[in-house]
């Protein structure tokens, strides 16, 4: 393992205590239903997000909320269809959540297709650093499995609060990739894409006002977006890509694209470059738009603290 990744977690002995005895139920129940046939999987997940829309939880009011602030130019009637197929997805992500930390290699390999590999195989023939920014799109969990099967990954995440929900998910997300990085670990990727690393960073939620402009967002004028991402594109020899993530609507499987580098980019001009980097992740998300996460409160940060809330 190599001296960049977050140090592994390993079982303990507390994990057995009764606060985790949910969690324990849970991760059982996911494991199980991840042996289930592939479309059954699709079905029951599309059934458990129409339940999660009628329950209408605060989620349900935050995807409305992102679906009407970005595509004003909808009918109510087409961002409620929109809705309905977000929350479908939403709860296939969660079967896929399974699929992505237990499947063997052989049955993620049958699955996933990945179009584009050339592109980073020809940078790292030429000792570059590889930034591939991608999109949180409800499948990431499959995808990021996937995408390790044919390439793997250094990843830069997020943990989880819950120190066993953190066990699995590490060796879940990391199974078929090189390693995991702390979304704090920003010197641990750098070292990463100096070494050569192809890795995998998400540019595209709310990280607050720090180190964050104000640039469009689909129809939203003043989003904040993180500038972080500049830190790691600026990196001597290194290069960016897009990777777009895709759950085939036939049900056959996921396609992962991975864009020829971004050309021109980066610049010296900060504005410039995250307002390019929305560029992308709008056309990523045109793509498929249900199969993107608008339940995040994407747009929590006012460029005024005074200004009211958009999610009231």
């Amino acid at each position: 393992m190599s001296k960049n990744s977050v140090l592994q977690p390993n079982f303990k002995f507390s994990f057995l205590l009764p606060k985790y005895w949910l969690t324990w139920i849970g991760v059982f129940i996911l494991y199980s239903i991840s042996w289930l046939p592939y479309k059954l999987q699709l079905l029951m997940g599309k059934g458990l997000g129409r339940l999660l829309l009628k329950l209408g939880s605060s989620r349900k009011r935050v995807a409305q909320t992102n679906l009407a602030l970005c595509f004003p130019h909808l009918t109510e009637q087409e961002r409620h269809q929109l809705l309905v197929k977000n929350f479908e997805n939403t709860g296939i992500a969660l079967f896929e959540t399974g699929m992505g930390w237990w499947w063997p290699d052989w049955r993620v390999k049958r699955k996933c297709k990945v179009i584009g590999l050339e592109h980073i195989e020809k940078a790292q023939q030429q000792g570059k650093g590889i930034l591939m920014l991608a999109m949180h799109n409800l499948s990431a969990e499959i995808s990021c499995r996937s995408i390790g099967t044919k390439h793997p990954m250094v990843v830069f995440y997020r943990p989880h609060n819950n120190q066993l929900m953190e066990y699995f998910q590490y060796r879940g997300r990391g199974r078929s990739n090189k390693y995991m990085l702390g979304k704090r670990d920003v010197k641990g990727l750098i070292r990463a894409l100096h070494e050569g690393e192809s890795c995998v960073y998400l540019p595209d939620q709310d990280y607050g006002r720090n180190r964050s402009l104000f640039v469009p967002f689909f129809a939203v004028e003043k989003t904040a977006t993180t500038t972080g991402t500049l830190i790691f594109a600026r990196q001597k020899n290194t290069v960016s890509h897009m990777l777009i993530p895709t759950r085939n609507e036939d049900g056959s499987g996921y396609t992962l694209t991975i864009n020829p580098q971004l050309d021109n980019f980066p610049t010296e001009d900060d504005y410039a470059d995250v307002t390019r980097i929305n560029q992308e992740l709008e056309k990523a998300i045109l793509q498929n738009p249900a199969q993107y996460m608008w339940l995040h409160r994407r747009f929590k940060t006012r460029p005024n603290e005074t200004d009211p809330s958009l999610y009231k």
